[in-house]
């Protein structure tokens, strides 16, 4: 049975996650898996999106048997309704997400796109001749979020729906690169007013219709939208009433 608010915090997890533990079938090693770190992204509907070196173990697993898993944890991700002292008090209690799928390179402009924004660091050899961009294809995806909270979802579940966000996905670049010339004031506000983030100097990575990203040199954030945007008037208005509620919260 699809339950929408499992898949909807699944895609907070994976959204706002720059990281996740691989899992690969080690090649010459009779099956045992091999599990390692990686940056990820993802695309306007959560499927996640990675970069790798054909020299890398995981690589050359996946070049054998295309099957991977990658879990994201929930730890550093905002939105997921557990703060800091549920944290440190029950620290499985916070959710993460294990994504099953197949692996398979990209030659897609926006997975490359989307990978480099939200990890600016692999710019400087994601030109590599042996630098590839993947994406999972999705299969199953599994939430756990404290004892007994389990639930599995089937990939159309798992992922959002995105055939009326035409407009939006055409206009993100152009959104992102005007709030952080015109509003990185606000840019810095919702960091700091809706997500108790410290510092300045924060800027949009990225937008879905379900939110936004943001970066501040190795942090990241997910700053959730109240209800889906699907295109540039439905952003902007989404952003402008984000920019008062912590333009009030700060006051």
């Amino acid at each position: 049975m699809a339950d929408p608010e499992a898949a909807a915090l699944s895609r907070q997890v994976i959204r706002g996650s720059d990281f996740a533990a691989l899992a690969t079938n080690a090649v010459g090693e009779e099956g045992w898996p091999y599990a390692s770190l990686v940056a990820a992204a993802c695309d306007y509907d959560g499927t996640p999106i990675l970069l790798m070196s054909d020299l890398a173990e995981h690589a050359k697993n996946i070049a054998a048997d295309a099957r991977v898993s990658l879990l994201f944890d929930g730890t550093r991700v905002d939105g997921t309704g557990v703060d800091a002292a549920h944290l440190a008090e029950a620290p499985l209690d916070v959710p993460r997400v294990t994504v099953m799928g197949r692996a398979v390179k990209s030659k897609e402009p926006r997975h490359r796109a989307r990978y480099l924004a939200r990890n600016p660091a692999a710019e400087l050899f994601a030109d590599f001749g042996d630098f590839h961009i993947y994406a999972l294809e999705v299969a199953r995806a599994h939430l756990v979020r404290g004892f007994g909270k389990v639930r599995w979802m089937e990939a159309a579940a798992l992922l959002s729906d995105l055939s009326k966000a035409a407009e939006l996905i055409e206009a993100e670049s152009e959104i992102v690169a005007y709030m952080n010339a015109e509003h990185a004031d606000a840019v810095d506000l919702y960091a700091g007013a809706l997500l108790g983030r410290t510092g300045h100097g924060w800027a949009m990575t990225g937008i879905d219709p379900e939110g936004c990203d943001l970066r501040l040199d190795a942090a990241v954030a997910r700053l959730a939208f109240d209800q889906p945007v699907l295109d540039a008037g439905g952003a902007r208005t989404a952003l402008v009433a984000l920019a008062k509620r912590a333009r009030e919260l700060s006051n």
